[in-house]
């Protein structure tokens, strides 16, 4: 089944172009179907990238899911037009007058800053407190991950030696975990970031259970004992570019930046890289949609 978007988001034309079946407003209300409604509390400033590869992704299962897009109502971004988020987003003091069965929250290039001086943290403490009283889960991603985990349960952040950046293994903690279902024993997820949770402080938190480690990286990935909170410190929904964009980036801004790890073949930036981890990306959000939001939603929640 397809994901139901606008029918003029840049997005529809990529995901149409891979054979992602999308589904347009129009087409939807002729079908006696109630969609799975997911929210995308999207933080982070390349808004058409993350919307098109979180989209490809929610777009890869059976069902029906009506996507709301959302951004913080206190702040202004530099890298989209004014009118992209007026068309296609809805406020995050809008959301919280909606119902949705998922959510995920985006990271955002804010983490070497105090979480009380990101401009929109009111706003993004709202919409947790929402997310926690009335969605079934909400997925947190990266910098979206470690606000997640400081606000709901009092773990820190702290800066690492030098940017976390590249694809690194990690191995499953839960071998009967719903989300893991189909995975590899050992398997990669992209990292890009600057800061990270400690493990003996997730550890020590009695409500959360890890379920992915990596040697290199530390904790992929953790769940709250309920089941209604996802926390990923990667960016599985990646392309296979992003990371070398990042690298260039950085480079053209005179930033000092090492290759990405385990990334671009010989470790040459010469060489075109591949995605290792594009299957296990589809899988973990089928899964998520299908084990911790689909069978968690009654059908008349609306």
């Amino acid at each position: 089944m397809p994901i139901k978007i606008r029918s003029d988001l840049p997005a529809r034309t990529v995901l149409e172009s891979e054979n992602i079946f999308v589904m347009t407003e129009r087409r939807a209300k002729v079908q006696d179907i109630r969609p799975l409604k997911i929210a995308i509390v999207n933080l982070m400033p390349t808004k058409i990238a993350t919307e098109t590869q979180l989209l490809r992704l929610l777009g890869n299962t059976p069902l029906q899911v009506e996507i709301s897009l959302v951004h913080m109502e206190k702040h202004k971004p530099k890298n989209i037009r004014t009118d992209h988020l007026e068309k296609f987003y809805i406020t995050s003091k809008e959301a919280l007058e909606r119902k949705f069965d998922g959510m995920i929250i985006t990271g955002a290039p804010v983490e070497q800053l105090p979480f009380e001086q990101v401009d929109y943290w009111d706003d993004l403490k709202a919409i947790m407190d929402y997310a926690a009283q009335n969605v079934f889960c909400t997925l947190y991603i990266c910098w979206g991950a470690q606000a997640g985990l400081y606000y709901r349960y009092g773990i820190q952040k702290y800066d690492l030696p030098k940017k976390l950046f590249g694809v690194f293994y990690n191995k499953k903690i839960v071998p009967t975990e719903p989300l893991l279902r189909g995975f590899d024993d050992r398997f990669v997820c992209p990292q890009s970031r600057y800061t990270h949770v400690r493990s003996e402080d997730v550890e020590r938190c009695k409500d959360l259970t890890v379920l992915a480690v990596s040697e290199k990286a530390g904790i992929l990935l953790v769940k709250s004992k309920d089941n209604r909170q996802l926390f990923m410190t990667g960016h599985l929904e990646y392309d296979t570019d992003t990371l070398e964009l990042e690298y260039k980036r950085d480079i053209k801004k005179g930033i000092a930046i090492d290759i990405p790890e385990n990334y671009f073949p010989d470790d040459n930036p010469e060489n075109i890289p591949r995605s290792t981890w594009r299957s296990h990306a589809h899988l973990f959000y089928s899964n998520w949609l299908n084990y911790y939001v689909y069978q968690e939603t009654p059908f008349g929640f609306a």
